[in-house]
């Protein structure tokens, strides 16, 4: 009896008493791709270039040990690397490996590496036009940190320029404080002053990359720190009224008020856990975070402890009344719901697995689900993709109550939910959407 059964299933067809149930093995999507990723999480249609390329940042300044005891600044240069992530015509040379050595106060430096699909200076394809996504790192963080996605987003047909901010090394408590005291001042000046040098750059089209700039559709991604700047340059000003930020020097409130006028010329912002909704160190008021009026999608953990899931993330969500606004929440993930992939040492120190993975979420299977939404929301506000909404108009807020009936035995081999599967996320696999809610508010009117 044992043969015969498995002789049906090799054959096809599951035998259940009498009858018989198919046994339909549709076939993979998107072959060579990895299979659990959701529709929108694998790469596009382009292959990709990558370069980088120096920014001198005029009058900047900087907080110094004796500048927070005075309340002065101290002018100074500020020039910061942004890698740029292009489509690109094809070609055969290797593809981009990316570096990086942290270095976790007190400990051994770590060097890490992630492998990149992009090829370095590859020959932009110069015929067409393609919108803007700036990409701002969290504290600490650096420009490849999140390589995966933004090559994931370039395959998709745009340009992806992230900023290496350069924050202050940290030694001690001294250095931590003055290196973070700097980022509050800088992260929204440093998105500013880029991007409107990238601008000036697409306008003279004085490099290949900046030539395929669609200027009238920029994008603009931010991770904790980095969302905390970015949500400011969307229009939101800073409240300088609670702790850290009213120990911000006068001088620097006054510029950051000035910018603050000016919100960059976005069509859309992504934050990934952004820093500064949380009571105790709350960046803006309510009324100031209702000023944003671009379509805002947020990415979150509802375990998150460094920027307050419930108190924090969901107060800047709810009140950012002035915008229609999606948020992502992953169940039971805390801080690092964003970045790369990589293999640590089974015996390295835990600072640095701290700083990079999630305690619950394997990081790959963020980086899929993170690159399939985001790209929908792109597609749907900068390209003008409306058939986009589909995949952030879910069915359920809930996931895990996603409904895709099929049949006894029926296999499905990595088919992806479409029309036909109206009550299922779209995009995911049968039995994949789980873990995830997805909340949905619009402007108010």
């Amino acid at each position: 009896m044992r043969k015969i059964i498995i002789a049906a299933i090799a054959s096809g067809v599951l035998l259940v008493g009498a009858g018989a149930v198919a046994y339909v093995a549709s076939p993979t999507i998107h072959a060579g791709q990895v299979g659990e990723a959701p529709e929108l999480g694998r790469l596009g249609q382009y292959s990709i270039g990558v370069t980088v390329r120096n920014f001198a940042l005029e009058d900047r300044t900087r907080i110094t040990a004796w500048g927070a005891i005075s309340g002065n600044l101290t002018e100074a240069n500020r020039e910061l690397s942004v890698r740029f992530w292009y489509p690109a015509e094809k070609g055969d040379g290797e593809t981009a490996q990316y570096t990086h050595i942290m270095r976790p106060p007190g400990k051994e430096p770590v060097s890490i590496a992630s492998q990149g699909v992009a090829v370095p200076k590859a020959n932009a394809i110069v015929d067409q036009k393609y919108p803007l996504v700036l990409m701002s790192h969290g504290f600490g963080g650096w420009d490849t940190q999140f390589s995966n996605l933004a090559e994931q987003i370039a395959s998709h047909g745009y340009i992806v320029a992230s900023i290496d901010h350069a924050d202050m090394p940290i030694d001690g408590v001294t250095s931590f404080l003055l290196s973070f005291g700097n980022v509050l001042v800088d992260r929204t000046l440093d998105q500013r002053h880029i991007l409107a040098q990238i601008l000036e750059d697409a306008q003279s089209g004085s490099h290949d990359y900046a030539a395929q700039i669609d200027t009238d559709n920029v994008g603009l991604i931010g991770y904790s720190m980095g969302g905390y700047g970015a949500i400011a340059s969307a229009g939101a000003p800073y409240d300088f009224s609670n702790d850290p930020m009213s120990n911000i020097p006068d001088s620097a409130r006054m510029t950051l008020n000035e910018v603050a006028q000016k919100p960059l010329p976005i069509k859309s912002l992504v934050t990934f856990a952004p820093w500064g909704g949380q009571p105790d160190s709350r960046a803006w008021t309510a009324e100031n975070i209702g000023k944003i009026d671009k379509p805002v999608l947020i990415i979150a953990g509802n375990q998150d402890d460094i920027v307050n899931y419930e108190e924090g993330v969901k107060w800047l969500f709810e009140n950012m009344t002035g915008s229609n606004r999606y948020m992502l929440v992953y169940r039971e993930a805390r801080h690092n719901i964003v970045g790369n992939e990589f293999d640590l040492e089974a015996d390295g120190n835990f600072t640095t697995a701290e700083f990079l993975k999630e305690p619950v979420w394997r990081s790959d299977r963020l980086n899929a689900i993170n690159q399939h939404f985001v790209t929908a929301f792109l597609d749907m506000t900068l390209k003008g993709d409306t058939s986009k909404a589909d995949y952030l108009n879910v069915p359920t807020k809930d996931s895990n109550d996603s409904q895709w009936p099929v049949q006894f035995g029926e296999q499905l081999n990595g088919k992806l939910a479409g029309s036909d599967q109206s009550d299922h996320w779209k995009g995911f696999q049968r039995r994949w959407a789980v873990g995830l809610e997805m909340h949905r508010m619009e402007k108010k009117q």
